[in-house]
């Protein structure tokens, strides 16, 4: 008899439960395969599982199109930040902005680098600091900055921290599903393994083929092992003949 194996996938989960169901549902009541309480159990389940991995592959596709819309105004945020330093420090270095002036926006005044810039962090913690200390050296009459205006700045860093608290919230939002998901697969594998289990020793007294056919309308899944013999009706027959030539010896049932 070849081996069984629980499916692997959300949808061979679910086509494994609708199968099941709908085999159950529509059997004659001479052959009533699944009790009440485990159909019962399977459709309860089935609704919230399928809304579940719905919403999984949902998440997933606007999660594909969000993050490469969200990247490109993270690399828009971090460009005009890094290009407003660039062009501060440049300023300082000719004499056009006094040096102790770049204290107005947190960065060292002996020193012409642009900051780390790698992380969304530092993105935030910078881009508030630059729009702060231009405001404040304004104030005090000093001219504004151009290509980029600091206004400019601030339109792409104000676009950058509302996606990010979007990204964030989207994030959250998919490991909460993906944890949900994660649950109720293991639910599914147990409800299946039962059924399955059920349904294999309903017809555990039939010759291989024949168990194997009706366990497969029930969604069973087989696989035949390297060199293994398939079996066929032919291949009943034969046994059959067998067991009707040696009928002292007490044949097992098929496993």
């Amino acid at each position: 008899m070849p081996y069984r194996r629980l499916p692997n996938t959300d949808l061979a989960r679910l086509h494994a439960l609708q199968n099941a169901i709908q085999r159950a549902q529509s059997a004659d009541y001479t052959e009533q395969v699944l009790p009440y309480k485990v159909q019962s159990e399977a459709q309860r389940f089935l609704v919230p599982f399928e809304n579940v991995v719905m919403q999984s592959k949902d998440n997933y596709k606007s999660t594909v199109t969000a993050n490469k819309q969200y990247r490109h105004i993270v690399q828009n945020a971090r460009m005009y930040i890094s290009h407003f330093i660039q062009v501060l420090n440049l300023a300082v270095i000719r004499g056009e902005i006094k040096r102790e002036q770049k204290l107005l926006y947190g960065l060292d005044p002996h020193q012409h680098v642009v900051p780390d810039l790698s992380t969304e962090e530092n993105l935030l913690e910078w881009g508030k600091k630059i729009i702060e200390g231009e405001q404040k050296r304004m104030a005090n009459g000093g001219f504004p900055i151009y290509n980029p205006a600091i206004n400019k700045v601030k339109v792409h860093y104000d676009i950058f921290c509302d996606h990010q608290r979007q990204h964030t919230f989207h994030v959250q939002n998919t490991e909460r599903v993906h944890g949900d998901l994660g649950e109720m697969r293991k639910q599914a594998d147990e409800i299946i393994l039962n059924i399955w289990n059920l349904v294999e020793d309903y017809y555990k007294d039939l010759l291989p083929y024949a168990k194997l056919m009706k366990c497969q309308m029930y969604g069973l899944i087989y696989y035949y092992r390297k060199g293994e013999r398939k079996l066929t009706a032919e291949s009943d027959r034969e046994l059959q003949r067998i067991r009707e030539s040696q009928p002292s010896i007490q044949w097992p049932a098929e496993g």
